[in-house]
């Protein structure tokens, strides 16, 4: 299994950004997806989470403006992120379990700086 994050960038406050997370060697359908991030100095926190239902989760501080989806297509979970804040700076990883075991990808960087 392996998941690869894609999107990430330098950004103005109040922009936005979409973050992929592409998967292979599972299905992203049947298990549940998350994303995290880790900004300097900080421990990694949840952020979102989409499960193999179709239901969603959100961190409080970014409810009402990240989005999760799922292209089951494309085999990808996105992170739409709209009005972000310099708070939000930090590398964002995907994160799935499969059978037992934890995957994580390797992690894009957002940075939110005017």
């Amino acid at each position: 299994v392996k998941l690869v994050e894609s999107g990430g960038g330098l950004v103005q406050p109040g922009d936005s950004l979409r973050l992929s997370c592409k998967a292979s060697g599972t299905v992203i359908s049947t298990n549940f997806v998350a994303w995290y991030r880790q900004a300097p100095g900080k421990e990694r926190e949840w952020v979102a989470t989409v499960v193999s239902g179709g239901a969603f989760a959100y961190a409080d501080s970014v409810k009402g403006r990240f989005t999760i989806s799922r292209d089951n297509a494309q085999n990808t979970v996105h992170l739409q992120m709209n009005s972000l804040k310099p708070e939000d700076t930090a590398v964002y990883y995907c994160h799935s379990n499969v059978r037992g075991a934890n995957y994580w990808g390797q992690g894009t960087q957002v940075t939110v700086s005017s």
